[in-house]
């Protein structure tokens, strides 16, 4: 599902103006991706959270040129799903 097409679904939910929802859906993801960088972790009950993991250093292979490099430590955004929301998913199988 793209991006226009939740905010076409919640239109149609609600009622309100596809504009409005998209700067509300625009305004969110811009006060989760901020809160991330600035380490807090940007939690909504039922569904999860959403916060910044530190990745080790390691040694990973070029493979086109089968050479070791060395990845230094670093962060990557993750999410972390609830329990509510990881059992309804595994309901599914």
């Amino acid at each position: 599902m793209t991006k226009a097409e939740v905010i076409l679904a919640i239109s149609r939910k609600t009622g309100l103006d596809k504009e409005d929802i998209k700067n509300i859906i625009d305004g969110l993801f811009s006060v989760i991706q901020d809160s991330v960088v600035d380490n807090q972790r940007v939690h909504f009950s039922g569904f999860g959270s959403f916060f910044k993991k530190k990745r080790a250093r390691k040694i990973g292979r070029n493979i086109s040129a089968n050479t070791a490099i060395i990845v230094e430590e670093h962060y990557i955004p993750s999410f972390k799903p609830s329990k509510f929301f990881a059992a309804k998913i595994k309901a599914l199988t």
